[in-house]
């Protein structure tokens, strides 16, 4: 596996990483031991970057994890995590001051068995009011690298130009990479538009959900899903072609994200060890260009749309 470096930092992270949201059940209920084996399996097999944050299933995907992480070597994974974004008896909440982020991050190395968190990320900055990020939250987490007990700082967001606004307006070198999710995948490749930028400021890219949570699979967007039904219908038509074509839009939607090699890494989430060799299988594999340009064909339409976080 040729391993990608992410921005200014040491870091080299395999160009597939192992996203833990759904150790909190989050997408469907799951049993601990399937969880920590899937998390064995892909460091086992190369994965080298394993994201969470105590949002996911309100402190339970950090919880699992720390005990998938209680049996493998510290040296052997880089760990991400989050401030800001949280949940209790099922209520979702928000706190970006710099007191509960501090708090967090202690919790949060607690929970998951480490004496240092390797990225600490500001979770979802859409919700927050920016210049508070930029003026307190930041301040706070640059803090705690100074002291060692992170290495590096994040920011999280759907909303691209958020990105921006808050680089602009800190110190340079204050954010060492952002995270993206649903900007690069089959029916949404915006984030490409802001790679100039990010590689200008050093400032590392990692990419989330190559799938567009459950869009670009033959199940199909949940319910909850907040795309349009226009781009819903699309997905659907584009998921059953590469199915009569004898091919899966999942594989498909694994390629496309992971072939850019400006985009550090990729993340996936799953609860199934099987789940991540068949990702691994597929991201090492070349991609169908002829399948390829049918999907996006299909996909043109409703192009780039995107939609509010919920």
């Amino acid at each position: 596996m040729k391993y990608r470096k992410l921005g200014n930092t040491q870091m080299k992270i395999s160009p597939l990483s192992f996203g833990a949201s759904s150790l909190g059940g989050v997408f469907h209920s799951l049993r601990e031991e399937e969880g920590i084996e899937a998390v064995h399996a892909a460091v086992d097999n190369g994965i080298n970057f394993i994201d969470v944050s105590p949002y996911y299933g309100h402190l339970k995907a950090e919880c699992v994890l720390g005990k998938a992480l209680k049996e493998i070597d510290r040296d052997l994974y880089y760990l991400s995590t989050k401030v800001g974004r949280y949940g209790k008896d099922g209520v979702n909440l928000w706190d970006y001051s710099a007191k509960r982020s501090i708090e967090s991050v202690y919790e949060s190395m607690e929970r998951l068995n480490v004496d240092y968190i390797d990225l600490i990320n500001i979770h979802d900055i859409e919700f927050a009011d920016l210049d508070k990020i930029c003026e307190e939250t930041l301040p706070a987490l640059v803090d705690l690298k100074n002291k060692g007990i992170v290495k590096h700082v994040g920011i999280t967001n759907l909303t691209l130009r958020h990105f921006v606004y808050v680089i602009d307006n800190v110190p340079p070198g204050t954010v060492d990479s952002i995270l993206s999710f649903c900007h690069y995948t089959l029916n949404d490749d915006s984030l490409a538009d802001y790679l100039d930028y990010f590689e200008s400021n050093s400032v590392g890219v990692i990419n989330a959900s190559p799938f567009s949570m459950g869009l670009l699979t033959e199940r199909g967007a949940p319910d909850w899903h907040p795309a349009p039904d226009q781009l819903k219908k699309l997905a659907a038509k584009a998921a059953n072609h590469c199915k009569n074509k004898g091919e899966s839009i999942e594989k498909l939607a694994i390629q496309y994200s992971v072939s850019n090699e400006r985009i550090a890494t990729t993340l996936f989430s799953t609860t199934r060890a099987s789940s991540v060799l068949k990702n691994l299988k597929w991201a090492s594999e070349p991609i169908n260009e002829e399948l390829l340009k049918e999907v996006m064909d299909i996909l043109k339409p409703r192009f780039r749309d995107t939609w509010l976080n919920s």
